[in-house]
């Protein structure tokens, strides 16, 4: 069953292989990466300061906006620094502690993030929708219930899930084919079947990423049809204002996260896997606030505000 008698948990680390095999491009994603990484940190620091200082953004339309910032900083975090770590040096290990809890936070960091993108799809439908009763349907209290909600569904699942992970005997090559602790990577180590974990793989990206985006369209399928009864431009261009961002956050999420889960893995190469993985660790996030500043109205004032005040002062 083992190959001499060890496995990772015995002997106490994996190795990360990440972009091993371009050993050549690892400075230049080195690189790369630390500057979008600082730029993940910068922006959504900033989104979440901003969100706390600017009174016009005390609203229940912008309430999921710091939570998503915040989500991204740590969703980022999770992975980041150890593949700079691994891409400096010669290096490339992790513990076995440190390989599970890297492997549940970002499983209930991206998780969360699928259902908070929902959430904050059905507060751009109720906006557009039923715009005389939104203050009613996105009560404080209700927009806290959900934000608690998701975070309390998403902890207990991916504990559920990281554990069993976990429980499946490793053989003793424990060379995780990846730049971070990642359930499919840490299963082609097993020396037992998988069925089992590979089904639960198959519901829980069911659960967190089909029916999510199933949810979202149905949400912007019910936007379009709106707009497309609108005859007053104003009108166009205040749900473009309201909708538009989040649908480019949505897109720049989901789109790569559905190469890597919904594919049939005989469709799936490991080098590719990384790269778009890569894309969804570190580019999207840090991308999200420049686009809610450039793209959204009412953030892009805020801006302008915070920096009068600073000059003023």
């Amino acid at each position: 069953m083992m190959n001499n008698g060890k496995n990772a948990s015995s002997e106490g680390y994996f190795i990360l292989l990440g972009f091993s095999n371009w050993p050549h491009l690892e400075v230049v994603l080195f690189v790369v990466v630390l500057i979008f990484y600082l730029m993940t940190l910068v922006g959504n620091l900033s989104i979440i300061i901003l969100s706390y200082l600017d009174s016009h953004l005390h609203t229940p339309m912008y309430f999921f906006l710091p939570n998503l910032s915040f989500l991204d900083l740590c969703y980022t975090t999770s992975s980041i620094p150890q593949l700079l770590v691994n891409l400096w040096g010669p290096e490339k290990t992790i513990s076995y502690i440190g390989c599970m809890i890297q492997l549940y936070f970002v499983l209930v960091l991206g998780a969360t993030e699928c259902v908070l993108l929902v959430v904050m799809s059905y507060d751009c439908y109720v906006a557009v929708c039923k715009p005389l009763h939104y203050t009613v349907l996105m009560h404080p209290r209700f927009c806290h219930l959900l934000a608690v909600a998701s975070w309390v569904i998403v902890l207990t699942v991916s504990a559920l899930h990281s554990s069993f992970t976990f429980w499946v005997p490793l053989c003793g090559h424990h060379q995780v084919d990846h730049f971070f602790c990642k359930v499919p990577a840490l299963l082609r180590l097993s020396c037992v079947d998988i069925c089992a974990n590979e089904l639960t793989l198959t519901v829980m990206s069911s659960i967190f990423v089909t029916i999510p985006l199933i949810l979202i369209l149905s949400s912007y399928g019910a936007i379009a049809h709106a707009v497309l009864r609108m005859q007053s431009t104003t009108g166009l261009q205040k749900v473009f204002g309201t909708c538009g961002a989040h649908l480019t956050v949505v897109s720049l999420f989901f789109i790569p996260v559905m190469c890597i889960y919904l594919q049939p893995p005989s469709g799936k190469s490991q080098d590719q896997g990384k790269f778009i993985a890569l894309f969804y660790t570190v580019i999207t996030p840090s991308l999200n606030p420049l686009i809610y500043t450039l793209r959204n109205k009412d953030v892009r004032g805020a801006v302008k505000r915070l920096m009068r005040w600073e000059l003023d002062t």
